[in-house]
């Protein structure tokens, strides 16, 4: 494959698990199909409920032409904003593909972690209530979803704490005044 930037080939490199294509020029890479959301997950565990299913909603997104072609399929690319993050990323609704830019996946961490940073307790309560239903339901594996929400009740109890500074006090004079 082609980088569709510079137009070298393309070398298969880690990211954490995940065999991308990257270009050794401009640092781009070619993520296909679910590696964006791999890649993501394996980056930072509290982060792997917090998934953008790009396919999913492909009709509800602002598409721009883009002027890349596809590194797989060389049909062109269009651009799309990922979720929340900002950064708009580069995909290819024939095979699925997004070529993100050098930097854009650092970008997207970081985003997504800030979110997750800043989301009130009441988003947690909501995003709870979702992640027990995707357990019988979800995209993933039941493991991997049991996971998720088990990520999202712990980064919960820490909210409620954060917000809560009362409660997290009458918790830790409980334990200090518990035999056990």
């Amino acid at each position: 494959m082609k980088c569709p930037v510079c137009n070298v080939d393309l070398e298969l490199k880690l990211a954490g698990p995940v065999e991308v294509d990257e270009c050794p020029r401009c640092a781009g890479a070619w993520y296909e199909d679910d590696e964006v959301r791999k890649a993501k997950d394996a980056w930072d565990v509290d982060l792997n409920w917090i998934d953008f299913e790009l396919w999913k909603e492909w009709d509800s997104l602002d598409l721009k032409p883009s002027d890349l072609p596809c590194p797989q399929c060389g049909k062109r690319l269009v651009a799309v904003h990922y979720a929340v993050t900002g950064i708009e990323v580069d995909c290819c609704a024939a095979c699925k593909g997004i070529w993100l830019d050098k930097g854009e996946f650092a970008g997207i961490i970081d985003a997504l972690t800030d979110e997750l940073l800043n989301k009130p307790f009441s988003d947690y309560v909501i995003a709870s209530v979702q992640e027990a239903k995707e357990i019988l339901t979800g995209p993933e594996s039941l493991v991997s979803e049991w996971k998720d929400f088990k990520t999202v009740l712990r980064l919960l109890q820490y909210r409620l704490l954060v917000e809560n500074p009362k409660v997290s006090t009458a918790l830790a004079d409980i334990q200090a005044s518990s035999p056990f």
